[in-house]
């Protein structure tokens, strides 16, 4: 099996500050709006490059959606951000009406998701925005799994006519993407090769599965790694080509098995090829207080979890 090398921990909303900076330097048409929270969406070196080209639309959000939606109109690209869960519970209807229902080429980038936001509790922990997101027509939807990749798919999405939804998170996680990678918005990449199960990963879980694969190599267990960035297009033909090699998949995501990527797979898997299926994902619930590592151990979101998932899906062949 490759082994990958964690490069050094960097939080993945720091790179999507590192795209920002890049776009503002490269793409005149690049526009950032951000609801107050300039620091920790890590913009300040846009900001300070391109002050003309930045908006602070202050704690009002749903007034943030309808700027960029307008200035789509004169050809600028809107990259509009905010913490995950104000980017669309908050605005949900402004995102509906305003930018998905008319195609508008603006770009939500949502950091802070999932439970990994930590101490802030429940209340900011979203869990349920892939779902939101996945189910407006025409919104592609973007969940990279370290800065290198947030940082490409950053660029990327400026490239990409129409809406999209980029969600990265708040803490420092392993960093072992290339730092040259090309992005390709709806392609999925297979990390490793495996012929007795596969696992289909997103955003900090897929570190998490390639720990669990290394030690389930050493149990005999060959796993096949598959990084799914892009939920929305989904790369179907990935998923079917490895599921029906292996016999069983495991997915796995910091979100709600309601709606996320788990559920988007049964689909694909239904339709074609249907075959055992273990979801790794919080069920059904909030989160609360605490430390990443601590919740991310309590609602099994780590490698440990996903190792214990592909055991059980193993006997269900």
């Amino acid at each position: 099996m490759k082994k990958y090398i964690d490069q050094g921990k960097q939080d993945t909303r720091s790179g999507y500050g590192a795209g920002m900076t890049e776009l503002g330097r490269t793409n005149p048409n690049v526009v950032a709006l951000c609801a107050d929270l300039v620091g920790s969406l890590k913009i300040e070196t846009f900001i300070a490059e391109s002050p003309e080209r930045f908006f602070q639309v202050g704690i009002a959000e749903a007034n943030m959606m309808g700027i960029a939606a307008g200035l789509t109109i004169g050809g600028k690209i809107p990259f509009a951000s905010t913490f995950a869960n104000f980017a669309t519970g908050r605005v949900y209807d402004q995102i509906r009406q305003s930018i998905a229902y008319s195609g508008k080429n603006v770009k939500i980038c949502a950091s802070h998701a999932g439970l990994t936001l930590g101490e802030d509790g429940a209340t900011h922990q979203i869990l349920e925005d892939i779902g939101m997101m996945k189910m407006l027509p025409g919104m592609t939807v973007i969940n990279p799994c370290d800065f290198n990749q947030t940082k490409a798919a950053t660029i990327a999405i400026a490239e990409h006519q129409g809406p999209v939804y980029l969600r990265f998170g708040r803490p420092k996680v392993a960093n072992f993407t290339p730092a040259d990678q090309k992005f390709e918005i709806g392609k999925a990449l297979q990390l490793t090769e495996g012929t007795d199960v596969t696992i289909i990963a997103t955003g900090h879980l897929v570190w998490q599965s390639l720990l669990a694969a290394e030690n389930l190599e050493n149990q005999g267990i060959s796993a096949e790694i598959i990084n799914i960035h892009t939920i929305k297009p989904l790369d179907d033909r990935a998923i079917l080509d490895s599921v029906k090699k292996t016999g069983c998949v495991v997915t796995a995501e910091e979100h709600n098995y309601l709606g996320g990527l788990g559920e988007s797979v049964a689909r694909v898997l239904s339709q074609h090829h249907p075959a055992p299926q273990e979801f790794i994902a919080t069920q059904d619930t909030f989160g609360e207080s605490g430390t990443p590592e601590q919740l991310m151990d309590k609602y099994g979101l780590n490698n440990k979890a996903i190792e214990a998932a592909v055991l059980r899906v193993m006997k269900r062949k």
